[in-house]
């Protein structure tokens, strides 16, 4: 027999899945004992800094480094002369196909700028010193000659026949043209259709501000011919590969090593430009080299998140039922394509279809090159933008038909007895009950009370609105991963994951994961990351993956280790390894009393020289498809349009649960990320491409007191196609709030005869909104 662990469905157990345990690294962080590359030194250690061009676009005449290099402690000064050709281009990993086959262009991006500077931050120089203060100082020193040139920093613009180009051989600025669907049903569709509702909506760019700013310290063995990386990352073995790509060498002669990490969120997966010249001159100067982002730094050259336009029709008939929709995506990808920039706006397409059984839908999207940094993915990478720009378009619908907003939803909801359901779009969804989920989340919100609060606002001179977002997303499928499972001589259980931690809890998730397979207390597992030398492989963290799909590793890890120590503890128990059971941590001879631990098993296996230890490996052959209904209400003071965030509901269907606290910290998390986005947050730029909103003065991250209270139900309908029945849960919140919050302000003002207002919802976009409706201009 196998632990009860290993099935969906199964009762919780004391050793680990669906137990509130309490995060284990917190006690290693809260105390200061966390290792982030701020706090790595290593012995002879030098200091880089780099320069950045101040202009967004300009011919590269030259750059002067005499004084730099003549300055006090500096060890070395490199531009791209300098390196001459010797390392490759920053990878692209995410290349769309084009349109009927055209060819998409990725222009390759040089570690250092060689004649053509391309956005403000564009990476000129690489400095070097025994202090980092040396570095900066000397930094400060070079001197480039930048003839400017004209910018363009928003992507429909850039797309424009007269719009300046960046690159010469790509065209128009177009990277690529992508589509999915019928165009022709489409088209058919919306011919026949009662009702057609357009809708235009932006997403803004977004500085993720991490706690933790980049970061990276470069190594270089002589005697083995390796280099090691240590750095802030998600992916380290992807990592690992892309520096192969650079320096055109073996992965083997690589080593990337990731400790704790400040946060993530998608825009540390890809390769960053410091993190192999970091390691150029660690091999010209012989010694390890250190470089810590400043955050004024991080606002000019961090890869951004969102940053698109998207244009949409929705179809329905006399019914309000849905017939079809059609959206063409304008996705900003910054000066190039970061190594997987291209994702957002192609690869999570197929979320356009939402909860809902839409019979036609068509995306097109264009990859726009602008002279801002580039932008990458973040949390929920396309989904949160698909999903906001579907339930406006809802709304609109519901408003333009006279239909109440749930009573559309309901309409065109996925019955539970159409699954598996296959979307135009290619998802089978195979699991949730959507219709439930929307009834379960408005009763969890007190919907029906909404009419008697929102009196009472108006009593005070207030507009009150409620909104709503019910939503699938897909997580967990695309690649296949591995773990291994090893049973130490003392019973304890060591696990190696190729998932990476970036503040998720991985540390205590996957040790509960294995502690329940194996029948051990978490607190007896230890969890390994971040070290390719370590591990052998792995695909890292990204798209909501970590759990189900290195929970599944471990489950078949687990069985495999279960299986060998069988015979091993019947060989102590004098006993055949098929009269031996386990459960609850023990090897029981079936029908008896007597049974024999781990302990005892590795004694064994130590005894016959064989290790205790096993790989395990899925490849998921569906997604996970988590399914929720947020509901978020405000209240909007008229005279100043300042909106106050009042009450945030979230019911979820996140499959098994396998910590709930852990599964609330995601959710709180991704909620206030994307309530971010959506009322606070947005980079801003003039004309000639510079950066105005590149400080915490000038950029406005929501604070605790902005937040409103969160009230979360999870909804546990395990994963059919997940062994251990998870689905995934980091970027639900992040997707879900921006619509909810945006509905809800726009119900709010729907009375004075505001439709839509793009994010970030800020005091005076709300404002205006309200003023031109009155008609009397400014």
């Amino acid at each position: 027999g196998y632990p009860a662990g290993g099935g969906a469905g199964q009762p919780v157990t004391r050793f680990g899945i669906g137990q509130p345990l309490r995060r284990k690294e917190d006690r290693r962080l809260l105390s200061g004992a966390g290792r982030f590359v701020a706090d790595m030194a290593p012995p002879g250690m030098a200091h880089a800094w780099f320069v950045r061009s101040d202009v967004a676009h300009g011919e590269l005449r030259a750059v002067d480094c005499a004084a730099a290099r003549a300055a006090p402690g500096v060890l070395g000064v490199w531009t791209a002369a300098d390196l001459d050709g010797a390392l490759g281009p920053l990878p692209v990993v995410a290349r769309p196909q084009g349109r009927d086959d055209e060819a998409p262009v990725f222009p390759d991006q040089p570690l250092l700028a060689e004649d053509r500077v391309r956005f403000v931050g564009d990476t000129v120089a690489m400095v070097v010193a025994e202090t980092e203060a040396a570095a900066q100082a000397a930094a400060e020193l070079v001197r480039c000659d930048i003839v400017e040139r004209p910018a363009v920093v928003d992507a429909a613009e850039a797309l424009a026949p007269d719009a300046p180009q960046l690159w010469d051989g790509v065209p128009g600025n177009l990277c690529f043209d992508w589509e999915t669907g019928d165009a022709a049903a489409v088209r058919a569709a919306m011919d026949a259709a009662a009702h057609r509702v357009r809708l235009r909506a932006a997403n803004p760019r977004v500085v993720v501000a991490a706690l933790e700013t980049r970061a990276a310290i470069g190594s270089w063995d002589a005697a083995s011919g390796r280099f090691a990386l240590r750095c802030a990352s998600q992916m380290p073995h992807p990592l690992r590969s892309e520096l192969a790509q650079v320096f055109g060498m073996p992965e083997d002669h690589f080593r990337v090593v990731v400790e704790d990490v400040g946060g993530g969120f998608g825009v540390k997966n890809s390769l960053c430009r410091e993190q192999p010249l970091l390691l150029w001159a660690a091999r010209a100067l012989g010694r390890p080299v250190r470089w810590v982002g400043s955050r004024s730094d991080g606002f000019l050259t961090d890869y951004q998140g969102r940053g698109r336009v998207t244009d949409a029709t929705l179809a329905l008939d006399a019914d309000g039922r849905f017939l079809a929709l059609e959206a063409e995506v304008t996705g900003d990808l910054g000066a190039h394509a970061s190594g997987r920039g291209a994702i957002p706006p192609t690869l999570n397409a197929a979320s356009f279809s939402g909860a809902y059984r839409t019979p036609a839908i068509h995306v097109r999207a264009r990859g726009a090159l602008t002279n801002a940094v580039p932008t990458e993915v973040y949390r929920g990478a396309g989904r949160p933008e698909n999903l906001h720009l579907l339930e406006r378009l809802v709304d609109l619908a519901a408003h333009e038909t006279g239909i109440d907003r749930l009573e559309l939803r309901r309409r065109n909801l996925i019955a539970p007895s159409e699954l598996p359901f296959r979307t135009p779009l290619g998802l089978t969804y195979d699991s949730g009950d959507y219709p439930a989920m929307l009834a379960r989340g408005t009763a969890e919100a007190d919907w029906n009370g909404f009419a008697a609060r929102r009196a009472r606002s108006e009593a005070r001179g207030r507009r009150r609105g409620i909104g709503l977002a019910v939503f699938v997303e897909r997580c967990g499928h695309g690649v296949a991963d591995s773990a291994e499972l090893r049973i130490e001589a003392d019973g304890s259980a060591t696990v190696l994951s190729g998932a990476m931690a970036n503040g998720q809890g991985h540390e205590t998730a996957l040790a509960q994961i294995a502690g329940d397979f194996l029948g051990i207390d978490p607190e007896r597992v230890t969890v390994v990351q971040g070290d390719t030398d370590r591990v052998a492989e792995g695909q890292g963290t990204g798209g909501s993956r970590s759990i189900p799909l290195g929970g599944a590793c471990l489950a078949a890890a687990a069985r495999a280790v279960i299986d060998i120590a069988k015979p091993l503890a019947g060989e102590a128990l004098e006993a055949a390894a098929d009269d031996i059971a386990f459960e609850d941590g023990a090897f029981r001879i079936v029908g008896t009393d007597r049974a024999a631990d781990w302990e005892t098993a590795a004694r064994a296996a130590a005894a016959r020289d064989i290790d205790l230890r096993a790989v395990g490996r899925f490849a998921p052959e569906n997604h996970t498809y988590p399914n929720g209904c947020h509901v978020c209400e405000v209240e909007v003071d008229p005279e100043t349009g300042a909106v106050a965030l009042l009450r945030y509901t979230v019911t979820h269907d996140f499959g098994r649960v396998l910590n709930p606290l852990l599964l609330a910290g995601q959710v709180h998390g991704g909620v206030a990320q994307g309530l971010g986005q959506a009322g606070f947050e947005a980079t801003v730029h003039d004309r000639s491409g510079q950066l105005l909103s590149g400080s915490f003065m000038d950029y406005c991250l929501p604070r605790a007191g902005d937040l409103p209270p969160i009230r979360f139900t999870p909804v546990e309908t395990p994963c059919p196609s997940n062994p251990a029945g998870f689905k995934g849960c980091g970027e639900a919140g992040a997707a879900g709030s921006p619509p909810a919050f945006v509905n809800a302000v726009v119900d709010a003002l729907a009375p004075l005869g505001v439709r839509h207002i793009d994010m970030p919802l800020t005091p005076e976009r709300v404002w205006r909104a309200i003023d031109d409706t009155r008609g009397d201009g400014e």
